[in-house]
Parts: C-alpha cells; structure tokens; sequence
C-alpha cells in the first residue's frame, strides 16, 4: 500500500515539474514587455465621413476613420490615372483630342478649355489633369495610354489590386459620378503613396502652377493654377509642409482631398472622403496630429538591426548571402515609444509575391499595432566560398527568386517556423530570471522525487521500525538486532 502512495505521489511531482516547463515556455513567449508600452495618441477630431493617416515611407496607418467603407472618390481619381500614365508613356509624346475625350464629361465640369483635335504633351496633359483637374485631358491620357477608355479602366483596377487595394473599382479616368467607381480611405492612401513615390508625379502635382500652350480655344496660351489650396502661399489653407496632392467634388462624392506632407521627422499622407466643406479642416487637424505625435525610425538603427540580424543569422547558410533591409524600410512609433519593444515576424509564406531578390517578408508591430513592412533582400556574397557538403541549391532559389516554390518552406524547416518572433534584450533579461527560479523549483523538486523513492525502497515493516527507532525506540524494544536497526536508518 505504501509503494502505491509512494508512486501516486512520485508520478504528480513529475506532472507539477511538466507544468512548470510549459509555464516557462509559455511566459518566455508571453509579451513581457506589456508594461513598457506608451499608448497609441488617438487625440484628433475627424467630422468627413472617411479618412484616413498614413505614414508615407512606412505605410503604416497612423489614424483612421471608416477607412475600408465604400466612398466615391471625385478626382483624387487622377493621381491613380497620373501614375499609370508616367509609368506607359514618354512625356514628351503628343496627344491628340478625341472628340470623345472632349466631350465624354459631365456639364459644367472642370475643363482646361481644350476642344477636339488639339494637340498636346502628355507632360502639358499631366498638368492640365493635376493642376486644372481638367477631366478632358484625363479621358485623352486614358485614350493615348491604353486605346479607350475602357482599357485603362482596366489598367486602373489592375494597379489598384497590385497595390493591395481591395475595397475599390474604378470606372473612368477622371472620378466622374459612376456607381460603378468607388474607393475607401485605406485603399486610396496606398494609391497615393504609391503615386508620391514616383518622382514625376510628384514633380507635376506638387506645382502651383503651369502654362499651357495656345490651344484652339485659347490661342494665347494659359496658366493652370493648382486647386489644392494648401499649396498655395496666398490661401487661407496654406500649410507649410505640404507638398503635393489633389482636390475632387461631384454631388454623389462630397468632397475629397488627398495631401502629401513631410517634416524631417515623418512623412504624411492624408485621405478624407465623403466632407462637407470640410476636407481642409480635417486634412489640417490629421497632419497637426500626425507631426506632433509620431516619428519614423530607419530599420538600420542599432536598436532593430539586432533583433534582424540575429534571427537572419538562423536562415541556412546565411553566410552565402548578403542580407540587408530594403534601403528604405522604417517603421512608425508614437514619440514616447522604445524601438527595443517592437515586435518582428518573417513571413516566408507571402500572400503577395515578394520583390525581386526577396527572401521573406517582415512584418512589424507595436503593441499588436502593425507600424510596417519590408522584404528582405538577398544578394550573392562574392567573397564566399561555397561548402561542398551543404546543400545550398534550397535558399538559393528562394533568394534569387528562381523556381522551386517548395524551397521556402525547405529552408523554414532547417531554421524557423513560419512566424518567428525578435525577443528584446529587457525580455532576455525578464525571461532569464524566470528561468532560473523555475529552474530552481525544478531542482528542489528532483531531490524531492529522488528522496521519494528511497522511502518507497523500505518495505512497510521497514518503514513502521523506522519510525519507532526516530521516536526513540531501541532496537532491543522494535525486537531486532543493532545490525538490521543500523541498515534501516541508513536505507532510508
């Protein structure tokens, strides 16, 4: 019967030592770092139906406000149009007037004054487009870049998938009411970031003004001045680090309004839909917010290039590659925050195929906040000098980007799961000191079990002398002899 209490007792020191592993494993992976996060600043009133704050380097949101609801966008539409067109067309190419493209517009729309078969650059349409929104040179640009109008709306809803905009559907090149052409907040902040990333676009839209040549209608030629009243020095709205962006308003869509800015410390990106005579109030309040409240940190600073070369070292063979961050991967972090308590995940199993050269993705986060994204970039290391015992074919492809779709999750079994976690040196350290008193607890129990079991070594009429001779018997009154007393004492 002892035996049995022996080893029911023995079998839940081994089930609470378990429990005690698990629970180190459990709180190493727990986000220890909790107590050291600032909060996010929400502090900011927005009265448009949808907008939205995006960091412009990062494209982390920032602030948002129904930001994957339906709106109609009006002609913020024409950035979209712009960027499609500077990325098929040579700007000094001509474009001639339909009478379609003239004609094809809502009445009392905005017009540049250009009549059927004018002539002009696609740079001076660019202008026209931007500056002057006029909706006849976007139905022109649509028709020289992809034939019809029709064809680059298709263009329009390829790009857009091909940014990750997934709320949107655009119909025509200029944002003229059409149920069928739609957006959200969201989808067109990633629109507009991609647009102000290119440098023509930028330089076009962020003009106040532009003389267009003698047209038909104006034979003397003309200057267009921007409708973004908070580029312009003159305007009650003017705003000193804004650089460029695009107004729209139809009766359907409200006003709309998308605008670029940047101080040394951040850069910003702004979309309201669906305002009433509010968009510039909204646009002020989100920038004001954005450039006191946050930063934008370079991934290559001390503090995350630890945590991203230490897991990279993890990745088979790394020492055959050089592996660096894209050049302009950064995060986004609230004034207050740490750097050293973001977290990090390597996704090596992307929905969106990567960049050329990438090797995975990594994903950031603060607080379960996304903050950014970048791809990994793998080159060859010239000065390496192959190991003919290990097979490099695996990560090569994944690096270069060359075939084998099954070489990804290769490489991931030889040295990471799928999703792998940057611990912060406060958490090494938090972690370590858990460890060792667990495993402390760990070690008191073992003697624990160990002296456990040289109790259950005694049989039970070992046991009951045993305790007589604690409790001062002699071995002359437990009827045994010195010798057998002085065995049980020392099997115990």
């Amino acid at each position: 019967m002892h035996n049995i209490r022996m080893n029911a007792k023995i079998k839940n020191l081994k089930k609470l030592t378990l429990i005690l592993f698990l629970t180190l494993i459990t709180i190493l992976n727990m986000p220890m770092n909790a107590f050291a996060y600032v909060d996010w600043p929400e502090n900011v009133n927005v009265l448009s139906e949808g907008a939205i704050l995006m960091d412009a380097d990062s494209g982390a949101v920032i602030y948002g406000k129904n930001m994957h609801e339906h709106y109609y966008p009006a002609s913020i539409t024409k950035l979209l149009t712009a960027l499609i067109v500077v990325e098929n067309c040579n700007l000094d190419d001509t474009v001639t007037f339909s009478k379609n493209a003239v004609y094809n517009v809502e009445p009392g729309s905005s017009s540049a004054g250009i009549d059927a078969g004018d002539t002009l650059t696609v740079r001076d349409c660019l202008y026209a487009m931007l500056l002057q929104s006029a909706n006849e040179a976007a139905n022109a640009l649509a028709e020289h870049t992809a034939g019809s109008i029709e064809a680059f709306a298709k263009m329009m809803n390829d790009k857009a998938a091909s940014l990750g905009c997934k709320d949107s559907h655009f119909a025509n090149p200029s944002g003229l009411n059409n149920p069928e052409h739609y957006t959200s907040a969201y989808d067109y902040a990633l629109i507009s970031r991609a647009a102000f990333k290119n440098p023509t676009v930028t330089e076009i839209d962020s003009a106040t003004y532009y003389n267009l040549p003698p047209t038909s209608r104006v034979p003397t030629g003309q200057t267009l001045y921007s409708h973004h009243s908070m580029l312009r020095k003159n305007s009650g709205n003017y705003y000193q680090n804004a650089i460029c962006g695009k107004t729209g308003y139809t009766t359907l869509a409200g006003n709309t309004l998308v605008t670029y800015a940047r101080t040394d410390k951040i850069g910003l990106i702004t979309v309201v839909l669906n305002g009433n005579k509010t968009h510039y109030v909204d646009t002020q309040s989100l920038l004001d917010f954005g450039f006191a409240n946050f930063k934008n940190v370079k991934l290559k600073s001390s503090d995350i290039g630890t945590n991203f070369k230490s897991n990279l070292a993890l990745i088979p063979n790394f020492n055959e590659y050089t592996i660096e961050p894209d050049d302009n991967a950064s995060i986004t972090l609230p004034n207050d925050a740490d750097v050293s308590e973001v977290e990090s995940a390597m996704d090596f199993e992307q929905s969106e195929g990567p960049t050329a050269n990438a090797l995975c993705k990594i994903d950031y986060k603060y607080n379960g906040r996304p903050i950014g994204s970048v791809d990994v970039i793998a080159k060859k290391n010239a000065n390496y000098e192959a190991n003919s015992n290990n097979n490099t074919g695996e990560v090569a492809s994944t690096a270069t980007g060359n075939s084998n779709p099954t070489s990804t999750a290769n490489a991931g079994t030889q040295g990471f799961s799928n999703v792998m976690l940057s611990i912060s040196k406060k958490n090494m350290i938090i972690g370590g000191g858990i460890a060792g008193i667990i495993l402390l607890l760990i070690i008191i129990i073992s003697i624990k079990v160990h002296l456990a079991k040289k109790k259950s070594d005694l049989s039970d009429r070992e046991l009951r002398i045993y305790g007589l001779l604690k409790n001062g018997w002699s071995a002359t009154d437990c009827g045994i002899s010195e010798d057998e007393a002085k065995y049980i004492i020392e099997k115990h």
